[in-house]
């Protein structure tokens, strides 16, 4: 009898968990991974409208069948950003940054890291062998719109069928954060063995200006093998791109945003291209086997944000290696770190990148004063050099053993006068990319409005000087410079330096103007030490 009872209880907990199990199933959208094969019994007698039917004799749940809902838009606000998908296979319509614009006029839009021409292509779209699932699949969907705070997460859940494929897409999103995960699962809801090639896909209009020429869009990609790359000829990208790299990540970007793809497998091949007016990347998966009835899981990251390093180095799979600053990075960090932190106590960029140029003329500040003194000995040295080049002037090798038996003598070195500006170069374009990539000095504002005017001025340290004043001025103060400089005597080298204030002014007029403030306060400093020493000489 007691035996009868423990039979009993334990047909009824079977059959509990069955229940329950497909309940949970057709709720969620997807369907068992026990194999058709244990499910191809003869159907059993009907059931009500809505329940799923099983195989007569068997504990495992039938194939659930697919219901399409009506597509709509599904929104996710974060304080970071709002993002708008689709029901319609979760593509992304418009990702919105909500502390960045697109100009510094006061009713310009935020930035979208899609754009309109990218939203029409399926921006963040799967592709199954080639096909664009949110246009020849059908979808479902059951949920709301997502509004996230502080350290909160959410979930929504895309569930579709691609040519007997069942998909379910889970994206993950992050109060804190521009990282959104994606885990997805593949089901063969069919008869027969697949093999599935898979892409995650990424779309994005142009991330900057149109007369933007020093702050390209183009397509970048990192792996173990290469490191960083890019690709920004247009043309180039008509064409198409391919690479089978151990990737890391793959996407767009321009110097001041990041729309890129970083998935869980480095064992995939990314192709890129640029068709009407978009930038399209996809990460390929190899081809998936799927017998009847299995599911396959795979999984990605995305990130559509500023290059701001506290976020990327925050995310998955190097994404913090975006934020590059070229050959010179070992001199720009520091300064960006060191700009930012005077930012925090003069709250403006312009006043901070001035208080970064005086700490740097006090460390050259030793160096530079010994230049001018070899350029005063240079200068006093003239007649004996004059006479020297009239005593041998048919023995241009006797003559240059003299000079240099004279510099010798005086201890003169005659390169002393050019070194400092030789190693100021590389602090040059150090602060050069720092102005260029970082995305703190992006709209950061120096004067805003000229002087008793109404007109913007300065409101922008990452664009040129829209009236041209500060590379007037800084050419002005050069040219003061080279007329206090002690001559050499040679009236060629002497017209040579007299021309640079004009060709520095010209090359200056398209420089970011927080590189031609450095520039001309640096010229400020170098002109008072100059007036200090010939005041003590």
């Amino acid at each position: 009898m007691m035996d009868n009872k423990r039979i009993m209880i334990a047909v009824v907990l079977c059959l509990l968990v069955t229940v329950g199990w497909n309940y949970l199933a057709d709720y969620m959208g997807w369907i068992s991974k026990q194999p058709v094969a244990q499910q191809q019994a003869a159907p059993a007698a009907p059931q009500e409208a809505g329940q799923p039917s099983f195989d007569s004799g068997m504990d495992a749940p039938a194939i659930v069948e697919f219901k399409p809902t009506e597509g709509r838009e599904v929104t996710v606000s974060t304080p970071l950003y709002t993002a708008t998908f689709h029901s319609q296979g979760g593509v992304l319509k418009s990702f919105t940054l909500n502390d960045y614009k697109e100009t510094i006029a006061e009713y310009s839009p935020l930035v979208d890291m899609v754009g309109e021409a990218a939203a029409n292509l399926g921006a963040l779209g799967v592709m199954l062998d080639g096909k664009r699932s949110w246009v020849e699949g059908q979808w479902s969907f059951e949920g709301d719109n997502l509004a996230l705070q502080g350290e909160k997460s959410g979930l929504l859940v895309f569930t579709g069928e691609v040519e007997g494929i069942r998909v379910v897409r889970e994206l993950h999103f992050f109060a804190d954060s521009y990282v959104v995960k994606e885990k997805i699962r593949l089901l063969n809801a069919g008869e027969t063995p697949r093999s599935v090639r898979l892409d995650f896909t990424l779309g994005a209009s142009s991330l900057s200006g149109p007369e933007d020429k020093y702050n390209p869009t183009k397509v970048a990609w990192f792996s173990d093998s290469e490191g960083l790359d890019s690709e920004a000829d247009a043309k180039d990208l008509e064409a198409g791109l391919a690479k089978r790299l151990p990737l890391l990540w793959a996407g767009v970007e321009s110097n001041y945003f990041l729309a890129a793809i970083a998935p869980e497998s480095t064992d995939v091949a990314m192709k890129a291209k640029f068709q009407y007016g978009v930038y399209r990347v996809a990460v390929e998966h190899n081809a998936l086997g799927l017998a009847p009835g299995a599911e396959v899981e795979a999984g990605t990251s995305y990130y559509l944000g500023p290059k701001l390093s506290m976020h990327l180095e925050k995310a998955p799979n190097l994404l913090g290696s975006a934020v590059d600053y070229g050959f010179f990075s070992i001199l720009a960090r520091p300064m960006v770190e060191m700009i930012n932190f005077f930012h925090k106590y003069v709250n403006n960029y312009g006043v901070a990148i001035i208080i970064l140029t005086i700490l740097i003329k006090l460390a050259f500040w030793p160096l530079s004063h010994k230049s001018y003194k070899s350029m005063e000995q240079m200068k006093k040295l003239q007649p004996m050099m004059q006479k020297i080049r009239e005593k041998y002037a048919d023995d241009r090798e006797k003559q240059n053993q003299e000079v240099m038996n004279l510099y010798k003598t005086y201890k003169v070195n005659p390169a002393g006068g050019c070194l400092p500006v030789l190693v100021q170069i590389p602090v040059f374009f150090g602060l050069y990319q720092a102005l260029m990539n970082s995305i703190e000095l992006r709209h950061a504002s120096f004067i805003h409005n000229l002087p008793f005017t109404d007109y913007v001025w300065l409101a922008d340290l990452s664009v040129a000087d829209p009236f041209y004043i500060t590379p007037v001025v800084m050419g002005l103060t050069m040219l003061l410079q080279q007329l206090m400089t002690p001559s050499s005597g040679d009236p060629l080298q002497r017209k040579m330096m007299l021309m640079l204030p004009v060709v520095f002014t010209f090359m200056f007029l398209s420089f970011p103007s927080g590189l031609v403030v450095y520039w001309l306060v640096n010229n400020v400093l170098s002109i008072f030490q100059q007036w200090l020493m010939l005041r003590k000489a």
